[in-house]
């Protein structure tokens, strides 16, 4: 009966150390909100800016360029991602097309996308004129 009580305990103990383990996961992956939106072009100064992003275990590192107005060029400097780096052209190419840090993100890398896209909108934040 002792031995039988002592098994009970032991796997009570590890199903809670499992929950726990797997509750810290999921809850530090969770999804980056999206924080950009259209770019106000007129508040622009030209330049090249830098903007990070971290989500989960998701971070970005872009270089954005801004000349007469409008965002030329975004170079991704560090993308850590533990799936997604399929985001990383779509996202970019998506922002250039529509001056905007808040589009569409790329179906399988959702975190990948915003993360991407927030780092871009920290960057443009730091070109507007005051």
């Amino acid at each position: 009966m002792a031995f039988s009580r002592n098994r009970h305990w032991k796997a009570l103990i590890l199903a809670t150390i499992a929950f726990f383990i797997q509750n810290a996961f999921l809850f530090g992956c969770a999804q980056a909100p999206a924080i950009g939106g259209p770019v106000h072009r007129a508040r622009l100064t030209d330049g090249i800016y830098d903007g990070s992003y971290r989500a989960g275990p998701n971070s970005a590192l872009v270089r954005v360029t801004i000349k007469s107005n409008t965002i030329v060029s975004i170079e991704i400097v560090e993308h850590q991602a533990w799936r997604g780096k399929q985001a990383e052209s779509a996202v970019l190419e998506r922002i250039l097309a529509a001056q905007s840090t808040d589009v569409d993100a790329v179906t399988g890398a959702t975190n990948s996308s915003r993360v991407i896209m927030n780092a871009v909108h920290k960057a443009v934040e730091k070109a507007y004129q005051n």
